[in-house]
């Protein structure tokens, strides 16, 4: 049984800063790749940020590249978020997901190649 728990999230000033946190158990994030998504009210998930297995290659959208950073403490079984200069926009519910099979840059920002998904934390940033 893979459980994630996503924590971390809350109401911010534009330009402010936070760091999410997804917790794993059942899985070590070292041998699986993990992807961050969010999900605006009425819309479909869409992708934030993941990394391969393995400390493999580090993927964002266009959208988030210079201002979120992903990364993981192996140590912990950690997988961490950190959002910077946040704007109205990125406000939305932020969820962690991890799949035991390789993703590709084709592939990553794909919801279905995900096995695995936490239960979301919501980020509010007011202007």
């Amino acid at each position: 049984q893979v459980r994630l728990v996503e924590s971390g999230g809350g109401l911010v000033q534009a330009g402010g800063s936070l760091r999410l946190s997804c917790a794993a158990s059942g899985r070590t994030f070292s041998s699986v790749a993990v992807g961050w998504f969010r999900q605006f009210p009425g819309k479909e998930r869409e992708f934030v940020a993941a990394f391969r297995r393995s400390g493999g290659s580090i993927y964002y959208a266009d959208s988030v590249k210079g201002r979120f950073t992903i990364s993981r403490d192996n140590a912990k079984n950690m997988v961490y978020l950190q959002m910077n200069s946040l704007k109205p926009e990125d406000t939305a519910v932020y969820y962690c997901a991890v799949t035991d099979s390789v993703i590709t840059p084709a592939t990553m920002r794909l919801i279905g190649k995900y096995d695995y998904w936490g239960q979301g934390t919501q980020v509010t940033v007011s202007s």
